[in-house]
């Protein structure tokens, strides 16, 4: 079986999503030949850089606008066409014709609904699965030809279900993670604090010294901050401080998550679930995009997360307030253990396969 995993580099988490889920189907359905490719590259191969670093610079300084937009293309129905899907299904046609997948996965909803519409037109009956990346209902994600959606959490199934998608096409997976995520042991308690701190591939992260000379100064407690991209952060923070360890970029996160009580970040989807599978308690910063402030709704109403507010001092009030408290603690990452058990991590092998042989008997 060859599987096509489509996706777009808009922000790193949907490329993350894909590359896990190809590790899980390399461990689940080792017959499987599983490619991702970005399908903005593939169809622009001469503007999609600065596609990328447009919507950087809009989620960056313009999130009002995105959030304005976002608010109103929930409001369209789905498998609504846009003036550029004409040339952009060319493009998508060229790629399966080239490629032949027995199956394909999107992990960007633009790809999604492309693929969807290619199967209303053509009378493909190619499988669609649909890795919806937020703890979202949005109609952006919700496409007629859709076979299965992976979903994050029974709320979401249970939504989906509202806006009248058959129970037995949603299954609830998780949003997908890297293994490493899965199997991390951690160190409990007792000596010093650790804090992981973390600002997603853009490293949005305070600007403010006094943030991290407070920070620096909590006794007991060592704290390390991921960049991300930010080298402007990362020169100006590294080496500075005597308690404080800054990285730049790493692919290797579950390490510094291993190694950590707590952490401070931003709900994007993928650093939700990566922090669920390792258990690791969650204090959100107030998110300023609409898909992160949905995100944190969901952790803060199952206990998986506190929140802590952009003011710096308010914010160190908050870390102070639950880094210390080792039973608060507890109970998160108990929340996070149950939370991890529901999810059918080892199911999406079984849907392939199955949407697979469905595919091939109506054919």
């Amino acid at each position: 079986m060859k599987i096509l995993i489509l996706t777009g580099k808009f922000g790193l988490g949907h490329w993350s999503a894909s590359q896990s889920l190809r590790q899980q189907i390399s461990r689940d359905f080792p017959r499987a030949e599983t490619e991702v490719l970005d399908f903005f590259a593939y169809a622009m191969p001469n503007s999609s850089e600065a596609l990328y670093k447009a919507f950087d610079l809009l989620v960056t300084y313009g999130y009002g606008l995105f959030n304005a937009y976002y608010r109103m293309a929930d409001r369209l129905p789905s498998d609504t066409h846009f003036p550029l899907d004409r040339p952009m299904l060319d493009k998508l046609e060229e790629l399966l014709w080239e490629k032949r997948p027995d199956a394909v996965i999107a992990t960007h909803p633009i790809c999604a609904g492309l693929v969807s519409r290619y199967k209303e037109e053509s009378g493909d009956r190619l499988p669609l699965v649909t890795c919806v990346t937020d703890l979202s209902t949005h109609n952006e994600w919700l496409h007629s030809r859709t076979d299965g959606y992976l979903v994050g959490s029974r709320e979401i199934k249970e939504r989906l279900m509202e806006k009248g998608v058959e129970a037995g096409r949603i299954h609830v997976t998780g949003i997908p993670v890297k293994e490493e995520f899965r199997t991390i042991s951690h160190r409990r308690g007792g000596g010093e604090r650790r804090l992981l701190i973390m600002g997603g591939g853009l490293g949005l992260l305070p600007k403010k010294d006094s943030f991290y000379d407070a920070l620096d100064e909590l006794p007991g407690v060592r704290t390390t901050i991921l960049t991300g991209h930010n080298q402007r952060l990362y020169q100006r923070l590294s080496g500075r401080y005597e308690h404080i360890e800054v990285v730049g970029f790493t692919d290797r996160v579950w390490e510094y998550m291993e190694q950590s009580d707590l952490m401070l970040t931003k709900p994007g989807g993928i650093t939700v679930f990566e922090s669920i599978f390792a258990e690791l308690p969650l204090l959100l910063w107030e998110p300023f995009l609409q898909q992160e402030k949905n995100n944190a709704r969901f952790l803060l109403r199952s206990g998986l997360a506190r929140a802590a507010a952009k003011e710096p001092e308010e914010c160190l009030a908050a870390i102070q307030g639950l880094l210390y408290d080792d039973r608060a603690l507890g109970e998160m990452s108990a929340r996070m253990r149950a939370r991890k058990r529901e999810l059918q991590a080892a199911g999406l092998a079984r849907i392939l396969e199955a949407m697979t042989r469905e595919a091939e008997v109506c054919a």
